[in-house]
């Protein structure tokens, strides 16, 4: 096994990780402890964080619960029972110090370009600091990265301060000030609450109504962690409860015939808070419950229903000066223009320069965001997605994913390691049948029901739901399949299988 302490201080190494948030940190610590120490992350920012560090709007917080939100090695003492920003953010940097993380991260390095080189059968990735090369890259990127600018015209004339919540403009003061919010998604559901009572007014654009469940948070006992400590068992049982909470709301979510006592406690929890029939009628969706993201939430409600806010269940259509303009014809006078319209779900930003076997990733996903168990991509020799498509459901906590993932890439490297090839390489049909299988699923599930939105990430699409439980994927993930694989072998091997007319490429599974 390699020792865990190596520091790759050139700009070669086995592996090469792009990206330095949640799946980042977690994949160096993966790979360590695998044996692979030779291991660079590039991280474009100055600091670790990802998604944390980038989202840092008033309110933003973890909508799944505390003790699922952690590395399964390194729980933490939490102060309450859905995290907020900055005791994440805390908690990925005491981790990452804790194992040494921060020593295989190359901060303000931006990768440009990330190219395939089949004779030396390596990745070559050019950056902001040098070339880099590597026997195997992981784009640990994550799904929400790149947010989702609207084509709203007049927008770039508006003369006042105008943003997208997932690069809140911390200068902006909101205090005293009009504020027209565009979108109602998991973001403004968070931020609206803490920015309405500064704020003079705030007018909300809503185009889709979400449905909203009651958040069950509460402050955590300070001397939890330490019972937890001395009774390892009781944290196992805590994380076993809400780990099983979670899949209980996800089976009438793949199968939606079972969907009416979770509508009824939505509407339930709708009724109870808004007691203006109109808004009520405003918030109530048209589509079933889980057709979109869930979101949690006992505060947003309350803050719609606040004399200064005004919701107007419309898209927005134009900005001409200080005014924000809805498709039914509303005009309202803004201040500020607020930008909650989410993310290119699932759109690795390096994909027009990630270069394969055959063109880019651009180009393969150009009809369909596909990978072999949201991992592999067929004609990319040795690299891995975390967090890839169609891999998250509406109730699966992201480092359960992860960590099944980060299980099957260091087993999957390590047969690339014992067995001598140089690469491997996803069969087009095992991905192609994964696919098959994946799409006759999703129909079946309340995912598809919306038709647009959240998890569509190409127009009719479903490109970021897994259709099954979070066991079920857990266990494939745990099963690494070589004859999934075409292996490259090493020349004595190409040498005899030349000397049979059989393609060094086609020699199947490694011994």
């Amino acid at each position: 096994m390699a020792d865990d302490s190596i520091d790759s201080t050139g700009n070669e190494a086995e592996v090469v990780v792009i990206g330095a948030g949640l799946s980042g940190v977690a994949a160096v610590i993966a790979l360590r402890r695998a044996g692979f120490g030779d291991v660079v992350v590039l991280e474009k920012s100055g600091r670790l964080g990802g998604t944390w560090r980038d989202n840092s709007y008033p309110g933003c917080g973890c909508d799944v619960p505390s003790v699922l939100y952690e590395y399964s090695f390194a729980p933490h003492a939490w102060s309450r029972g859905f995290a907020d920003r900055s005791e994440i953010l805390d908690y990925l940097d005491t981790t990452a110090a804790t194992h040494g993380v921060a020593k295989a991260i190359r901060y303000d390095t931006e990768v440009l370009s990330v190219r395939w080189a089949p004779d030396a059968h390596c990745w070559n990735l050019q950056t902001t600091s040098g070339t880099y090369t590597a026997r195997a890259v992981i784009v640990a990127t994550g799904p929400w990265h790149r947010p989702r600018h609207p084509d709203i015209p007049g927008l770039d004339t508006f003369p006042g301060p105008a943003f997208h919540s997932a690069r809140w403009n911390h200068e902006a003061d909101l205090t005293g000030q009009r504020v027209a919010v565009v979108g109602t998604g998991a973001s403004t559901v968070q931020f609206l609450p803490e920015i309405q009572p500064k704020a003079a007014h705030v007018d909300v654009f809503q185009s889709t109504p979400q449905w909203v469940l009651p958040k069950p948070d509460y402050p955590l006992p300070p001397g939890l962690h330490r019972f937890f400590e001395h009774h390892p068992a009781a944290r196992r049982a805590l994380r076993s409860l809400h780990h099983w909470t979670q899949e209980a709301i996800g089976v009438p979510l793949r199968h939606p015939h079972l969907l009416l006592p979770l509508e009824a406690l939505a509407r339930f929890h709708l009724r109870t808070s808004v007691r203006d029939r109109a808004l009520r009628r405003a918030l109530t969706p048209a589509y079933r419950f889980g057709g979109r993201r869930l979101i949690t939430s006992g505060t947003y409600y309350a803050a719609l229903t606040q004399p200064n806010v005004r919701l107007h269940p419309t898209r927005v259509t134009a900005v001409e000066g200080s005014d924000v303009i809805g498709a039914d014809g509303t005009r309202t006078h803004a201040d500020i223009i607020v930008l909650a319209t989410g993310y290119h779900i699932g759109d690795i930003p390096l994909a027009p320069q990630l270069h394969g076997t055959d063109g880019t990733l651009a180009q393969t996903w150009a009809d369909n965001r596909r990978a072999y168990l949201g991992t592999s991509v067929s004609g990319y020799p040795n690299l891995f997605l975390l967090i890839g498509p169609n891999l998250l459901t509406g109730t699966t906590a992201v480092p359960t994913v992860l960590e099944a993932q980060l299980r099957y890439v260091t087993t999957a490297l390590n047969h690339l390691r014992s067995s001598g090839a140089f690469a491997l390489d996803v069969k087009p049909e095992a991905e192609t049948a994964h696919q098959q299988a994946l799409h006759e699923a999703l129909p079946g599930t309340v995912y598809n029901a919306g038709g647009t939105g959240y998890y569509f990430g190409l127009p009719g699409i479903n490109t970021f739901c897994w259709p099954w439980s979070t066991a079920r994927l857990v266990q494939r993930l745990d099963s690494f399949d070589p004859d999934a694989y075409t292996w490259t072998l090493p020349l004595p091997a190409q040498a005899d299988a030349e000397r049979n007319d059989q393609p060094a490429h086609q020699l199947g599974r490694p011994q």
